[in-house]
């Protein structure tokens, strides 16, 4: 069972918690195949994707998982954000406390973004980047590809060839 209130960070999960979360993801495969693609896991809950650095493929993920999930979202951050006016990320966080959001899903250039809204919010905190520090839903993105491709991590040395450095 995987007994987490926040993503901050892959160093927070043992092997056992990474499983539990492939082995969870593997069995939503079969939903991306339905012709009605919704199941009600998260019905009644509300998130807010809080993207304050601009993203793409992130952002849509969250999106789209949270749609096929059937809980309700808000989107806040970019030029729709206030932090643009200067609102600091604490002020930001209080207005989604008044909304009782349940989690809020962050994306920052600041490394350590995403620990300062779980020091200033009830709800679930999942970091989807916070600069050059810390990507958790991203990493298990690419160990549940591994997993899928070898079946195992045993014996497996990864390479990661790219920009690294974003």
């Amino acid at each position: 069972m995987f007994d987490h209130k926040n993503l901050l960070s892959i160093d927070e999960l043992s092997a056992e918690d990474i499983m539990t979360v492939l082995t969870y993801a593997k069995t939503f495969e079969e939903v991306n195949e339905r012709p009605i693609k919704k199941v009600p896991a998260l019905r009644g809950k509300t998130i807010c994707n809080l993207f304050l650095e601009p993203s793409t493929r992130t952002r849509g993920s969250f999106e789209l998982a949270e749609k096929r999930l059937s809980c309700d979202t808000i989107n806040a951050g970019g030029s729709a954000s206030s932090t643009v006016k200067g609102e600091s990320l604490v002020d930001t966080v209080e207005t989604l406390n008044a909304y009782k959001i349940d989690c809020i899903v962050v994306r920052d250039k600041h490394a350590g973004a995403p620990y300062i809204v779980t020091q200033n919010s009830p709800a679930s905190v999942i970091c989807a980047g916070d600069g050059k520090h810390n990507h958790p839903t991203q990493a298990l993105l690419d160990l549940y590809t591994i997993w899928e491709h070898k079946g195992d991590f045993h014996g497996l040395k990864v390479a990661v060839v790219g920009d690294i450095a974003h």
